[in-house]
């Protein structure tokens, strides 16, 4: 068979793949190659193109054995790290004799299993902390406070709230998974945007009031649809609110505001911007990237001791997906933050 015909066959396969000959040299490869070793390749010897010796190891043993060997290879490309799971295959027939390898990528899935230990490593530091707590308060009611009323009623007071975080934790745990498990499914509500956000300003005015904030809604116009889900647009609008009202400090003001425009530069279309801004300290540029990773916060401690679980901005992030809008986290230390979702017009 022609070099031209089995650089065609090997054309076939839907990776970077090559043939390695008894003589140790490339005698065909697919243009895929070329993503990772350049091209005009074919003709050289495998090690002066290869060079990561587990996967050498891979193709001699393979040669040599005849036996299908498995390994890693690691590309590196305009500092980007790319992961490849190596197949050796060795083919004997009319149509060409030597070793097949193939580099599939997998860095995506490496990236998802990193992805899940960590998620999964973070609800349990999560979980833990008011579990230890509520233990060692049941603990001593059980033993040493057990006729101490006064100790008995401080204690109990210390658990509901630590009850009340895991509760907290565990609806948005379950509020994202049902996001993102209905993420390819487009909303079809009409939604009018102007009465829901009255609707938030009416059901938090008892949060604004306790934290001595003012909460004001500003609209140019009323009678702004949007085609989305109602329950989680409230859902989006609640937690960009109460982080304004938390975190934007006492005696200030909280503003939501609403406007259409024919052209909106995000969409490049038809759209509505709704934007959450407070007049808290502000939050230092470093973070605002971060802002919308699960359990990311600015100040742990501060976001717990006010109730925060560190998943409300991913949650808003994934409803702002699912309806085909954008979000942008802008700040200034001193001078308060500002979050923007723009959403397709209805």
């Amino acid at each position: 068979m022609t070099d031209a015909s089995l650089t065609a066959l090997l054309s076939a396969i839907p990776l970077p793949a090559m043939l390695v000959g008894r003589g140790e040299r490339i005698i065909a490869a697919n243009a895929r190659t070329a993503t990772l070793f350049g091209p005009g390749i074919t003709g050289r010897h495998f090690i002066t193109v290869i060079r990561q010796p587990a996967v050498l190891d891979a193709v001699e043993s393979c040669l040599q054995d005849r036996q299908p060997h498995q390994t890693r290879y690691l590309a590196t490309r305009r500092g980007q790290e790319t992961n490849y799971e190596v197949s050796c295959s060795y083919v004997d027939s009319p149509l060409g004799q030597g070793v097949v390898v193939c580099f599939q990528d997998i860095t995506m899935l490496e990236k998802a299993e990193v992805m899940r230990r960590d998620f999964v490593a973070n609800v349990s530091h999560e979980l833990r902390t008011p579990l230890t707590a509520l233990i060692g308060f049941i603990e001593t009611l059980l033993g040493p406070a057990k006729d101490d009323a006064a100790a008995r009623e401080r204690f109990l007071g210390i658990m509901a709230n630590e009850a009340g975080r895991m509760e907290r934790l565990v609806k948005d745990l379950l509020s994202l998974s049902q996001v993102e498990g209905e993420a390819r499914m487009r909303p079809t509500e009409r939604v009018d945007m102007h009465a829901l956000m009255q609707s938030v300003q009416n059901a938090l005015a008892p949060l604004a009031r306790a934290a001595d904030v003012d909460l004001v809604v500003t609209a140019e116009q009323e009678g702004i649809f949007v085609q989305g889900d109602s329950d989680q647009l409230r859902q989006v609008l609640n937690n960009l609110v109460e982080n304004a009202i938390k975190y934007g400090g006492s005696g200030k003001q909280v503003t939501m505001s609403l406007s259409a425009r024919a052209e909106m530069p995000e969409l490049r279309g038809p759209g509505v911007a709704l934007t959450v801004s407070d007049q808290g300290p502000g939050i230092e540029d470093v973070h605002l990237p971060r802002l919308t990773e699960r359990f990311y916060r600015v100040d742990s401690h501060r976001s717990r001791e006010m109730g925060g679980t560190g998943l409300g901005l991913a949650i808003v992030k994934h409803i702002v997906n699912r309806h085909r809008g954008r979000m942008r986290i802008s700040s200034k230390m001193g001078q308060g933050t500002s979050v923007r979702v723009v959403l397709p017009v209805s």
